[in-house]
């Protein structure tokens, strides 16, 4: 089991291998705007990975190919949609302003 931490909100939840990072923030109750049903195709879940990457899954060419769509994205940019948590460990992510439903 691994644990989450969602910033800014704070909220952490325990998440399993093989839950997407999108469906641990949406379980936690915060909002992630998206219009492609978590399919990577919108980029409305990107987020940042501040620590437990190595937890994670490896980003795929095709997440890699919509994050460089994307204004303001930077080494530790993921889709949320796209990412699952691999192995256990901790882990921080944060939602953007134009993300995080607050």
């Amino acid at each position: 089991m691994s644990l989450l931490t969602i910033l800014p909100a704070g909220k952490t939840v325990t998440a399993t291998e093989g839950q997407t990072l999108l469906q641990l923030i949406t379980a936690a109750g915060l909002a992630v705007p998206g219009k492609c049903g978590g399919t990577g195709q919108c980029g409305g879940c990107h987020i940042f990975v501040h620590t437990g990457r190595e937890s994670l899954s490896k980003p795929q060419a095709s997440e890699n190919t919509k994050l460089d769509s994307i204004v303001g994205v930077g080494s530790k940019s993921r889709l949320a949609c796209q990412t699952r948590v691999e192995r256990p460990g901790e882990i921080s992510v944060e939602l953007l302003d134009f993300t995080s439903g607050f």
